[in-house]
């Protein structure tokens, strides 16, 4: 038994790893970050190096051990969050055979549409839960064993970033219910690999890792020079998690029914925990594995915070020049500019298709458009619209979950876009809710850290997370704002459902400009 209650919640993300080491009550001690580059030299192409995301990973856990100052044996627990749908081939001893393709790889486009149309694609999605898109491990292996043949004839294993991790670690090759789940190739039912999907995918059970529950413990067989490196005890145990989406959901403590997790991020995601698995018949949201008794609901969105980035690069010079000279963020000069306009933006519509979109268009054709523009309207009414673009869009799946749920009790809100309070009054007057942001920003690697209590039985429920969050801010909706978005929304929803044959023509035509 360890001497004292530290863990460490470690969380894969797709441009950086980051490590929280908290004392047992889930208070902060320290951090460790690590970046790493996401490679995206064609916009269908979205990679990571697998080596970089493991050097980071013992890099960030490094850092928060040093800064600690703690002993080796102090550490109670490591454990796991990781983002999903990486697919990185891996030949007979673990060696790379490529980069790894991200969540945000479209390379799988054509196999995605051949699923939906001519596969059976649907079926296997009610009993899988995840989706038919580019995103799904499902339809990048479809691609690789289809465009790929030689490459395939040398790969050994289909895994996940964070199996690559544990294999590095631990010379085994296992793979989580939660990330299992996001693979498209999971019978959600029995827990076990699906055999049409695996077929489909042209690969036996064997091209896969060893299935095992969320809080699975490996406690031996740790390669003792990453230990040192790390700062930890070759023997401490290691809690392979989950995916970071559920674990977001346990680290704001929206794990009751009713309560809704809304991140944005670089993308963003609105998720809800149900007591069974289910699949939606129209294919809008996902289901995910969290433990054998809680399953999450929800939708993830491309095109979060990083449309925030766009209108800062690319309309915004001057404003960040002023942020400069002013010594402060840019994003809070621009939200400044965008307060100035009223809600709606005096009838302008951004659709925030940027880089396709997942929920609840699940097209990767999709693209961005203004809608409504007259010579009355100014840049700053293109900043606000470009926000509430954002929350429009999220509010849309959260309509296909409450059809499984009913109306939410209330929302957790987390993420980057929290740091504005435009951003998340607009998200409570866009949803007609009462929105609520947890102290915890690291919701992840905090629950993580909880989900690894859970499993070394040092808690008897994941509710205990209750204890360890507080409420940072809270925003109730405004009936005039309420009002004007009431308005607005159905414009919203029915100008994105028109448009599918105008987004496949321009996503052609542009990959055709693109590659010459």
């Amino acid at each position: 038994m360890a001497s004292s209650p530290y863990m460490i919640g470690v969380d894969i993300g797709t441009t950086s790893t980051k490590a929280v080491l908290f004392e047992e009550n889930g208070t902060i001690v320290a951090q460790g970050s690590a970046d790493y580059p996401l490679y995206t030299p064609t916009p269908a192409i979205a990679e990571q190096d697998a080596e970089d995301i493991f050097k980071a990973v013992v890099e960030s856990v490094k850092q928060a051990t040093s800064k600690a100052g703690i002993q080796p044996d102090e550490i109670l627990f490591v454990s796991f969050s990781s983002a999903m749908h990486s697919i990185l081939p891996v030949d007979q001893h673990g060696k790379p055979l490529m980069r790894a393709m991200t969540w945000a790889d479209n390379r799988s486009a054509e196999w995605t549409e051949a699923l939906k149309t001519e596969m059976n694609g649907h079926e296997i999605y009610l009993r899988t839960g995840t989706p038919i898109h580019p995103m799904s491990p499902l339809t990048k292996i479809m691609w690789l064993t289809r465009d790929q043949p030689e490459l395939f004839k040398q790969t050994h294993k289909f895994i996940s970033m964070k199996e690559y991790v544990f294999y590095k670690l631990f010379s085994e090759y296992v793979i989580d219910h939660s990330m299992a789940s996001a693979t498209g190739m999971m019978n959600l039912e029995k827990l076990d690999w699906d055999e049409e999907a695996l077929h489909v995918a042209g690969i036996t059970p064997d091209h896969l890792s060893r299935l095992v529950p969320t809080t699975h413990v490996l406690k031996k067989g740790m390669n003792p020079e990453y230990a040192k490196e790390m700062g930890i005890a070759d023997s401490t145990p290691f809690v392979i998690g989950a995916s970071d989406g559920v674990l977001s959901n346990l680290g704001v403590n929206a794990i009751d029914p009713g309560v809704v997790a809304v991140t944005i991020g670089t993308s963003g995601a609105i998720r809800t925990v149900v007591d069974k698995p289910v699949t939606d018949p129209k294919g809008r949201f996902f289901c995910y594995a969290l433990t054998e008794d809680a399953w999450v609901i929800g939708g993830p969105v491309n095109n979060g915070g990083v449309i925030f980035r766009w209108i800062r690069d690319e309309f915004a010079a001057s404003e960040v020049e002023t942020a400069k000279r002013l010594g402060i963020d840019p994003y809070e000069v621009l939200t400044r500019v965008a307060e100035n306009v009223p809600p709606g933006s005096e009838g302008l519509l951004f659709h925030p298709y940027m880089t396709g979109e997942r929920a609840p268009l699940w097209n990767p054709n999709a693209r961005g458009s203004f809608f409504g523009l007259t010579l009355h309207h100014k840049k700053e009414h293109m900043i606000r619209a470009a926000l509430e673009g954002v929350l429009f869009n999220l509010y849309t799946v959260m309509l296909a979950i409450e059809e499984k749920i009913g109306r939410p009790k209330k929302i957790q809100a987390t993420g980057g876009f929290a740091r504005s309070e435009l951003w998340r009054q607009m998200m409570a007057d866009i949803f007609d809710q009462d929105v609520i942001i947890p102290e915890s920003i690291e919701s992840s690697c905090l629950g993580a850290a909880v989900l690894g209590l859970y499993a070394l039985g040092r808690i008897d429920c994941l509710s205990a997370v209750s204890g360890m969050i507080g409420s940072t801010h809270r925003h109730q909706p405004d009936p005039d704002s309420v009002r004007i978005y009431r308005e607005l929304l159905p414009i919203f929803i029915r100008i994105s459902r028109k448009f599918e044959e105008e987004y496949a023509d321009i996503a052609a035509l542009q990959n055709k400009t693109m590659q010459k």
